[in-house]
């Protein structure tokens, strides 16, 4: 679908990117998150996208950043930032270069990249190594903030390995896409392997919706203190698609891993199960992520049972 605002688009995106990039950076003032891991419960849910927009975000606001590849299986960074290095995470792993030598810039200041070999032996294994370990700590000490893209939490163990080293972790659900009781079951296994998941991405949501929001807010802009609704995200797409929600204090956001761009927008409203949107905004603490997905649609109020 082309673009109806090329402007409106613009600014969309950048606020939303900016308004991640905050709640995450506040989350908690106790537990600074420096190093970051991006996953799903499924494939083709947008976490791809979601960690290179957040890279951005940051790097654009003065951090440094490294993105690392640690979907061993099936990569997908270097094309979705368009960077490719000659050396990657296996061969600082093995101690045959250095991160100096293996990451590379990502087209933009403050934005740097590390990729991962192809056909990786045992992918597991290395990433439970300690070396790997250790890489992750060096990351930290070198950059402001390490972002890291995994398998789906639900296919392959690395995620949540990759998770438990990371100082937060951010679960993409893609709205009306994935099924209920593999959020759960992700939420789950992220939390026993020790993973800090400090907030939900509710991607894909009603893009006509949003949009309704977003003309809203440009109306009322005049008026700051009356601003009812906060549009987050929109990106151009090739045909009608769903998006995001996001409020100042918790985390919903963007589109597919494919290098097609998508129509992704996003509006500072809490979600029940039977409607896009309630007509307050609601704040919700970036932690309380069982609490986001019930209203999302996710779970019943009793937190232990699915909502069918």
């Amino acid at each position: 679908m082309p673009r109806k605002n090329d402007k409106a688009d613009k600014v969309i995106l950048q606020n939303s990117l900016k308004t991640l990039a905050a709640n995450i950076r506040f989350s908690s003032v106790d537990h600074l998150a420096h190093s970051i891991a991006v996953v799903s419960s499924i494939p083709s849910e947008g976490k791809t996208t979601i960690a290179v927009g957040l890279g951005k975000a940051f790097a654009a606001g003065g951090s440094t950043v490294i993105m690392v590849e640690c979907d061993l299986r099936r990569r997908s960074l270097a094309s979705a930032l368009g960077a490719h290095g000659r050396h990657g995470l296996y061969s600082v792993v093995s101690g045959r270069h250095t991160v100096e030598e293996a990451a590379i810039n990502a087209g933009m200041p403050n934005l740097y990249f590390l990729d991962a070999e192809p056909s990786i032996p045992n992918p597991a294994d290395l990433l439970q190594s300690r070396r790997f370990h250790n890489l992750m700590g060096t990351l930290t000490k070198m950059y402001d903030y390490v972002i890291v893209d995994t398998p789906p939490v639900n296919t392959f163990v690395d995620a949540a390995v990759v998770a438990s080293l990371t100082d937060a972790t951010v679960l993409v659900v893609r709205q009306n896409f994935t099924r209920r009781e593999d959020v759960r079951a992700s939420y789950t296994q992220l939390k026993q392997a020790g993973a800090h998941v400090i907030g939900t991405i509710l991607n894909f949501t009603d893009a006509d919706t949003s949009n309704k929001y977003y003309d809203y807010y440009e109306e009322g802009s005049s008026n700051k203190g009356n601003n009812k609704s906060y549009e987050i995200l929109k990106e151009d797409t090739p045909h009608t698609s769903k998006a995001p929600v996001v409020t100042p204090d918790n985390v919903q956001a963007t589109p597919d891993d494919s290098d097609n761009s998508q129509d992704v927008t996003a509006v500072a409203y809490r979600r029940p199960a039977t409607h896009l949107a309630s007509e307050k905004p609601v704040k919700v603490a970036l932690d309380e992520t069982t609490e986001l997905l019930k209203n999302a649609g996710y779970y019943t109020d009793d937190a232990s049972t699915v909502n069918h």
